[in-house]
């Protein structure tokens, strides 16, 4: 008989996994809010844009690592369990973080500290890799019928409560700290935090149940399974990467690049960046849930399409119009309008992404997916756009990127709309008959 979980243990489980998300993030946001500081401190150069593109590339260095998490990592909970599997990513994720944190600077130990930095991204990247796929997945068997998209988009939400969280720190630390003093420690206070907060992250994630598909089912792949179902479903997993480039760039570029477009490009204080940043967090929290459900009654296919034509169509001319007269009002409409695109797209792009993915190596799978998408695009786009502004001398250039993002998903999209496998049914999710073999199931 297939074991069953009350509403009570679902709503305490979304919880339990959104925390650990929260974590992972709110790590990842930090390390992008401090960028130029964290230049001047570990990769001293010759001039600034050399030591800002250091640390921007050590930022997506992170990335390289997560496919090598969602093959590795991803195998090991298609095979153990979703709760196994999200325990150990947490206690990764906590360890490159601490390495970031403690690190003393380039003045202090030399060359030894910019290691010790990439370490700690690499190994924070490793975890990530399948920290998002583990969670989405996870959520996406636990969810009541006709309601996965609305259950899965708690996955991105969580992660928005980061960029809040470590927007808000940013903006008071900046607030009460001169530039001397932010450069010596103020930009480690966040993450200081962040350590503080890892045991009890790790006392709510122990408390974590099994989900009931994964219990139900009476075979779990080996290792040598799980990589060669992969392999055999690899136009799936390429399709599911370009679906991804469009959100991991979108939201790379209003959250972790705009603290320092807004300073560097846009000369705006940081504080207002900072702002920006903030409201960009909460428009996120409340469009990835309303696009979930959205997509669960109307399907998710529609919601795709729209937000990939919106991209290519508005994105280069709201750039443009920022940066022509640049102001923090200007900033925050630009940013609010991708926002929205974001959180509608991705709301309706990872439960899709659960169900296109064979159902026995569907962490691997989502998270190999993801993680190339954020490794080849997303990942870096901090690091491009900074590099775009600075050889074409084109402050709106960074939509030029962005505008590439939605022209793949849109080829995906197009791809898997004309293809035979069948319909998802938004407002039968049962997930029987045909979408459980599009999905791969044994």
């Amino acid at each position: 008989m297939k074991p069953t979980m009350s509403r009570k243990d679902r709503i305490k489980n979304v919880y339990r996994v959104a925390t650990g998300n929260f974590l992972e993030m709110y790590d990842f946001m930090v390390y992008g809010y401090y960028a130029s500081y964290i230049a001047k401190t570990f990769f001293p150069a010759g001039n600034e844009f050399t030591s800002l593109m250091l640390s921007l590339a050590t930022f997506g260095a992170g990335y390289l690592m997560r496919p090598l998490g969602a093959l590795f990592l991803g195998s090991y909970i298609d095979r153990q369990g979703r709760r196994k599997g999200l325990v150990m990513t947490l206690a990764m994720m906590a360890f490159g973080t601490l390495t970031i944190s403690c690190t003393p600077g380039y003045s202090s130990i030399g060359v030894l500290a910019p290691i010790l930095v990439v370490l700690g991204r690499l190994i924070q990247g490793l975890s990530a890799g399948v920290e998002l796929g583990g969670v989405s997945v996870y959520l996406s068997e636990i969810a009541t019928p006709g309601n996965k998209g609305f259950y899965c988009a708690w996955q991105s939400a969580s992660q928005q409560v980061a960029v809040v969280m470590a927007a808000a720190i940013g903006m008071y630390i900046s607030s009460i700290l001169p530039p001397a003093e932010m450069l010596s420690y103020g930009w480690r206070i966040p993450m200081w935090i962040g350590c503080i907060i890892i045991p009890l992250i790790f006392i709510i994630r122990r408390g974590l149940k099994e989900s009931p598909e994964f219990e139900a089912r009476h075979h779990h792949p080996s290792n040598k399974e799980v990589l060669r179902t992969v392999a055999e479903n690899w136009q799936k997993v390429g399709l599911g990467t370009m679906m991804s480039v469009m959100t991991t760039t979108t939201f790379y570029l209003i959250t972790a690049y705009i603290p320092t477009f807004g300073k560097h490009a846009l000369h705006l204080s940081p504080s207002d960046s900072l702002l920006a940043t903030f409201c960009v967090g909460i428009s996120n929290f409340i469009w990835l849930p309303i696009g979930g459900a959205i997509s669960d009654r109307i399907g998710r296919r529609p919601l795709l399409f729209l937000c990939t034509i919106l991209t290519l169509c508005f994105s280069y001319p709201a750039m443009s119009w920022l940066v022509t007269a640049p102001s923090f009002s200007r900033l925050l409409a630009v940013v609010s309008f991708l926002s929205f695109i974001f959180g509608v797209y991705n709301g309706s792009m990872i439960p899709f992404l659960t169900e296109i993915m064979p159902a026995k190596v569907r962490t691997t799978a989502f998270s190999l997916s993801f993680s190339l998408a954020t490794a080849i695009f997303g990942g870096f786009t901090p690091a491009v756009c900074t590099y775009l502004i600075e050889k074409t001398g084109n402050r709106a250039s960074p939509a030029l990127w962005l505008s590439a993002a939605a022209l793949i998903g849109l080829a995906a999209v197009s791809r898997l709309a004309s293809s035979s496998s069948p319909e998802e049914v938004p407002l039968k999710e049962s997930m029987t008959a045909s979408n459980l073999e599009f999905s791969g199931n044994d």
